[in-house]
């Protein structure tokens, strides 16, 4: 495995926007795979929040226990609100990450913030939307640099 790594979890997403999103996110910060559990959002729909089309090229797998597919040698971390959860400001992150987000309309179940090593939250004066809060995480990991080294974006000039 890769000394920087990092995989998304999804607990129930609720929309195929949502995921399109998510996905758009994960192309842009370089992260590995995407796993989701439930099947709430139709499947026929196409992801067209995912305008980079990341969903070509990272892995997107349903499963049935998020518990059961922790990348090897992956730091799983609960994105919530709740006591006890460290604020996303200070967090240093681990350099081989399993980032697990719950549903826009409810929170992760205690069984899953139970094996998740670390519980951090984003302090804001609202919640965010799924889409949003995957950006932020990975936004938070590529600019306090602990792991993201490898992956820089070299400008490009748009074609005429």
């Amino acid at each position: 495995m890769k000394k920087n790594y990092v995989c998304i979890g999804l607990f129930n997403p609720k929309s195929p926007e949502n995921i399109g999103s998510v996905m758009r996110a994960s192309g842009c910060y370089g992260v590995n795979s995407v796993f989701y559990t439930g099947t709430r959002y139709d499947y026929a729909k196409p992801f067209y929040t995912d305008t980079q089309r990341a969903y070509e090229t990272i892995p997107l797998i349903g499963v049935k226990d998020l518990k059961e597919v922790i990348p090897l040698g992956c730091v799983p971390v609960a994105v919530e609100l709740i006591d006890g959860a460290k604020p996303l400001t200070t967090y240093k992150h681990p350099a081989q990450a399993f980032y697990i987000f719950g549903p826009e309309d409810g929170t992760l179940k205690k069984e899953i913030t139970d094996f998740c090593e670390d519980i951090v939250y984003i302090p804001t004066e609202g919640c965010m939307n799924l889409a949003a809060t995957v950006n932020v995480v990975l936004y938070d990991r590529l600019a306090k640099g602990d792991n993201f080294s490898h992956h820089q974006h070299v400008l490009r000039k748009k074609p005429k």
